[in-house]
C-alpha cells in the first residue's frame, strides 16, 4: 500500500483551483459571491465564516493566486499589532510598485475591537486585500465598522456526498484503497462531522497503521474513538441548540427535544443551565394549559441537584418529555407583556378608593375602602367590582386559548365577565 508523502494529505490535496474546492457552490459557483468575483477578475474584502474544516484557508489561497496578490498569512491567536504594522508597512511599498498584498487572517474574531480597528485605513485605502477566516457568528464577533468593508460570506458544514467525494480523492491520489468496509466508510463520514480536514488526518493515520484487511464500523469505531460533537458553550453553537431545543418542545416534538437535549449534554453544557430553560419554556410555553408543567421541571431540577450526573440527567430527560407533550398556551406570557406595557405608560394611577385599606380615620373619612364587597360574602364567591384605577378604565389582557386546563379557565372567565356588575367597572 502506498503511503502518504513529507507533506500532511490534507496539504498534498489541497486544491489548485477555486471550483475544485467541495461543498461551497453556493458561492464558488458562476451565480455565487465569490464565483462572480473571479469571473470578472475583481475580488473585495471577505469575511468568511464556516465551521472548521470547509475550506476557508484553501478558498484565500486560491484567491490569491487567481488575482496575482502576494499571499500574507497570520493568525490572531498569535498576532499582535505589532506584527500587523510591518505587513501593512510592506503593503504600502507593494502598493507603490503597483503590487498588492492579500492578507489571510485566521481566527479573526480573536482580535479585541482596537486590533480590528487596525485594519480600516488600509482596507479602505486599498492597500490590502483582507480575507478573515471566523468560526462565530461575525455579528457578534466583529466591530460594526470592519464589517462594513468586507463582504460576509456563509460556508457550509460539508455534507456526506462531499466527504465520501475527498475519500475518493485520497484513494485516486495515493493509487490505493482505504482499509474500510463499505459501512466503515460511512461511519467514518459521519464522525469527520462536516469537517474536511478532519477525515484526510483520519485517512492518514488509517494509512499509517498497515491494516491488512478492511475495518469493519465497529473496529473503525474502536480506532478511532468518536469525534466530540463542535460545541462551544460560550459562544454561537450554545445559543443554537438552546434554540433549537425551545423550538422542537414548542412544536411538541418530544424526539427532537430529546435529541438537542442530549447533543448539550454531549457537548459538556451544564444541565442545570437546561433546566433553568426548560423553567422558562413551561411558564412562557405551556403556561396554564398544563400548570402541572412547572411543578414537575421544578421537580426535575431538584432530583438532578439530589442525584447529579448522568442518574439526574434522566428526570431532566423527563421534564423535556412532559414539556413538549403539554398542551401549548402562551397566553400568560402574552398577558404579562401586554400589562407591563400598559403598566409603563399610564402613570402614577392610584388603585380605586373602594380597595383600599383605610387603617387611620383619616383615611376612612376620604372615602378609603367606601363601597368594597367582600367577596367570599357575596353570591358564589364574586362580587363583579372594578379593581382597575378609575382613570384607566378596564383592561383585557389574559385570552387563554381552548387548550388543556386553559379550557376549563376560559368556561370561569366567561362567567366572570357575564356577572362583572357594569356600573362597577
Amino acid at each position: 500500500m502506498k503511503h502518504p508523502g513529507n507533506a500532511p494529505l490534507a496539504e498534498q490535496l489541497r486544491p489548485q483551483k477555486l471550483e475544485e474546492v467541495v461543498g461551497q457552490e453556493h458561492i464558488l459557483g458562476k451565480n455565487g459571491a465569490i464565483g462572480r468575483m473571479a469571473e470578472s477578475g475583481h475580488f473585495s474584502s471577505l469575511i468568511l465564516w464556516g465551521p472548521p474544516g470547509c475550506g476557508k484557508t484553501t478558498i484565500a489561497r486560491m484567491i490569491a493566486k487567481q488575482s496575482g496578490y502576494e499571499l500574507e498569512n497570520i493568525s490572531a491567536i498569535d498576532a499582535g499589532v505589532a506584527s500587523l504594522k510591518k505587513i501593512f508597512e510592506k503593503a504600502a511599498i507593494f502598493r507603490q510598485d503597483g503590487k498588492r498584498i492579500l492578507l489571510f487572517v485566521d481566527e479573526i474574531h480573536r482580535f479585541n475591537r482596537a486590533q480590528q480597528d487596525a485594519f480600516l485605513p488600509h482596507v479602505e485605502n486599498g492597500n490590502i486585500l483582507l480575507i478573515g477566516a471566523t468560526t462565530e457568528n461575525p455579528s457578534f464577533e466583529l466591530n460594526s465598522a470592519l464589517l462594513s468593508r468586507c463582504r460576509v460570506v456563509v460556508l457550509h458544514r460539508l455534507e456526506a456526498a462531499h466527504l465520501l467525494d475527498l475519500l475518493l480523492r485520497v484513494e485516486k491520489h495515493l493509487n490505493c484503497e482505504l482499509p474500510l468496509d463499505e459501512n466503515a466508510r460511512k461511519l467514518l463520514c459521519r464522525m469527520a462531522d462536516g469537517d474536511g480536514r478532519y477525515i484526510l488526518n483520519l485517512c492518514e493515520e488509517l494509512l499509517a497503521a498497515n491494516f491488512s484487511t478492511p475495518l469493519t464500523e465497529a473496529e473503525l469505531g474502536e480506532f478511532a474513538q468518536t469525534r466530540a460533537a463542535l460545541y462551544d458553550k460560550s459562544q454561537e453553537g450554545h445559543y443554537n441548540l438552546i434554540s433549537a431545543l425551545h423550538k422542537s418542545l414548542r412544536g411538541s416534538d418530544a424526539d427532537a427535544g430529546l435529541y438537542w437535549f442530549c447533543r448539550m449534554l454531549a457537548g459538556g453544557e451544564d444541565p442545570r443551565y437546561i433546566g433553568r430553560r426548560l423553567v422558562r419554556f413551561a411558564s412562557e410555553d405551556v403556561g396554564m394549559a398544563d400548570p402541572q408543567s412547572l411543578l414537575i421541571t421544578e421537580a426535575a431540577i431538584n432530583t438532578y441537584e439530589r442525584l447529579g450526573s448522568p442518574e439526574g440527567e434522566l428526570a431532566l430527560a423527563h421534564a423535556v418529555v412532559y414539556l413538549a407533550t403539554a398542551p401549548k398556551s402562551n397566553a400568560v406570557y402574552t398577558a404579562f407583556n401586554n400589562a407591563m406595557r400598559v403598566a409603563k405608560t399610564s402613570g402614577s394611577l392610584s388603585p380605586p378608593a373602594h380597595i383600599l385599606n383605610a387603617p387611620t380615620k383619616l383615611m376612612k373619612e376620604i372615602g378609603y375602602g367606601d363601597g368594597y364587597f367582600y367577596d367570599h360574602d357575596a353570591p358564589n364567591g364574586f362580587s363583579g367590582q372594578n379593581y382597575f384605577p378609575e382613570e384607566l378604565g378596564r383592561k383585557d389582557f389574559y385570552h387563554p386559548v381552548e387548550r388543556g386546563f386553559e379550557r376549563e379557565i376560559s368556561k370561569r372567565m366567561a362567567w366572570f365577565a357575564k356577572h362583572r356588575e357594569p356600573n362597577k367597572n
